[in-house]
């Protein structure tokens, strides 16, 4: 029993269903208490994002040495290819399946959630993009200068920093998913607005596995090696995603997972601890798909038309680019992309509260497929250094 309780997955779905419950009996003292607290834990777990993000990525550069730039060029180029793509597919099943649909075009008001009892604001040091591009700045400059100083410095930062990912962040995560889902059920999105696009729902989340499927089969036939043993350990990181509705938050987890699969020889240890940061800011292969597929239900529920083939195309492209922005932020996708939705779609103010509404629900799913497609992405990464014959660097994290 005292292993099951250790066990991380079980702690998440614990917390799941505790928050759940508690948030459908709870009145609105309980929920100021609940609301305080999720409040203060999102601030801690949010501050740290940038220095995991600076911890790990950073070293990582350093260490691959003079195929830093290589790799990081291939990294970029699988993210956004397998965003995008994902966006296309989407589209075209929006054309052909959405038609045939007889959706509810209401949702019913939900229930405000209480004010909390009083604010800790803990800022991040730096947002998160700009966390990333000074990881990327930083390490390549130290590599292109051979800054010895540098890169030992960088290596004592990484092992700071993976303390507090397992010391404090991990520990963490199961009382801030079990707030975020107590504070979903008390003002009624789960009970009163999932029935009204169930449906669409489905087939989104229907999208995102198949969408994983040709990751992973592409992944295991490009690299020679079996995909679903990177697949199989990526349980505790999909379940955090889906609580905690941020691919950025599940990074310490994710990292994990890669590293399970690393030390049975599937994944490269030095891909596994460069890739799997990175793409957890670069590929949102999942919020991407969902969120094409939504903006065509709106605009067929509200406008009665769809937007025009060459309208989606351009949106699905400057979308794979705008959603960088995201990771972090639960809902981030579609709240970088707004200016999209407006400008290139035209929505108006009815059209972009419902699509934040409907984008909600399934925030944590579109993020968990993200999270999950990125083991994918670090397989692609581990044969195309093992094709050229990249020497293997120390980057391993032990989380």
């Amino acid at each position: 029993m005292k292993k099951l309780f250790q066990s991380l997955p079980f702690r998440l779905i614990l917390a799941l269903a505790i928050g759940i419950v508690l948030g459908l009996a709870a009145n609105e003292i309980v929920m100021q208490i609940v609301m305080t607290v999720q409040k203060i834990l999102s601030q801690v777990i949010m501050f740290a994002i940038p220095l995991v993000i600076l911890g790990f990525i950073t070293p990582s550069i350093t260490k691959l040495g003079s195929s830093a730039s290589k790799i990081l060029g291939v990294a970029l180029v699988i993210a956004y290819t397998s965003t995008i793509c994902a966006a296309f597919i989407s589209m075209i099943a929006g054309y052909g399946i959405i038609p045939h649909l007889n959706i509810v075009s209401s949702v019913e008001e939900s229930r405000e959630l209480p004010k909390v009892i009083f604010e800790l604001m803990i800022p991040q040091i730096m947002p998160v993009m700009s966390a990333l591009v000074l990881a990327l700045f930083i390490g390549l400059s130290a590599v292109w200068t051979k800054s010895k100083l540098t890169i030992a410095l960088l290596d004592e930062f990484q092992k700071i920093v993976v303390s507090v990912v397992t010391m404090v962040i991990i520990p963490l995560l199961p009382f801030f998913i079990g707030c975020t889902f107590c504070g979903l059920a008390y003002e009624g999105t789960i009970t009163k607005q999932l029935p009204v696009f169930l449906i669409v729902i489905i087939i989104v989340m229907i999208g995102h596995y198949l969408w994983l499927t040709v990751l992973y089969t592409i992944a295991g036939l490009y690299s020679g090696k079996n995909s679903l043993k990177v697949l199989k350990h990526y349980g505790p990181a999909y379940l955090t995603a889906v609580g905690t509705m941020s691919s950025a938050a599940t990074l310490p987890v994710a990292l994990s997972c890669a590293n399970k699969a690393a030390e049975e020889g599937t994944l490269r240890k030095d891909m596994a601890a460069f890739g799997i940061p990175l793409f957890a800011n670069i590929h949102l292969c999942g919020s991407v798909l969902t969120e094409t597929f939504f903006v065509m239900v709106v605009s067929k529920i509200l406008y009665g038309v769809f937007p025009v083939p060459g309208t989606m195309i351009l949106f699905c492209l400057l979308l794979g680019i705008f959603a960088i922005a995201a990771p972090g932020v639960p809902g981030g996708t579609v709240m970088a992309s707004l200016g999209l939705i407006v400008s290139v779609l035209g929505f108006e103010a009815n059209g972009t509260a419902l699509m934040l509404t409907i984008f909600a629900l399934q925030d944590s799913f579109g993020t968990a497929c993200n999270v999950t497609g990125d083991g994918a992405l670090t397989l692609i990464l581990t044969g195309f250094a093992e094709k050229h014959k990249l020497k293997e660097q120390n980057l391993a994290v032990d989380l």
